[in-house]
């Protein structure tokens, strides 16, 4: 059974940091490219970020380019967001998910989210 379970999330002041990571098991995580997506209330789901399955490649949105950083480690699979600068428009529920196609095209499973708030 494919399971990606995220942890990290929480309250951070403006300006501060935060590690998300996504636990992956039930399948070859080093096969697969993954993203992370956010979705802040009344807005539809964004892309945050992709990393291919070596992680030799990678996407940023404009909005958090420079700021957050996505890695993986496929030994432990696991896949990580260093969120660092802060702004409250960050604050959203984060979520991982399995690029089965790669970059630019469907996910076929995701995790089920979490909270990122961004308030002092």
């Amino acid at each position: 059974e494919v399971q990606l379970v995220e942890s990290g999330g929480g309250l951070v002041q403006p300006g501060g940091s935060l590690r998300l990571s996504c636990a992956a098991s039930g399948f070859t995580f080093g096969s697969y490219g993954m993203s992370w997506f956010r979705q802040a209330p009344g807005r539809v789901p964004e892309l945050v970020s992709h990393i291919n399955n070596v992680g030799g490649a990678t996407y940023y949105a404009d909005s958090v380019k420079g700021r957050f950083t996505i890695s993986r480690d496929n030994t432990k699979n696991t896949l990580h967001l260093q969120l660092n600068s802060l702004e409250p428009e960050d604050t959203a529920v984060y979520y991982c998910a399995r690029a089965p196609q790669g970059w630019g095209g469907d996910y076929d499973y995701w995790g089920q989210e979490t909270q990122v708030t961004v308030s002092s």
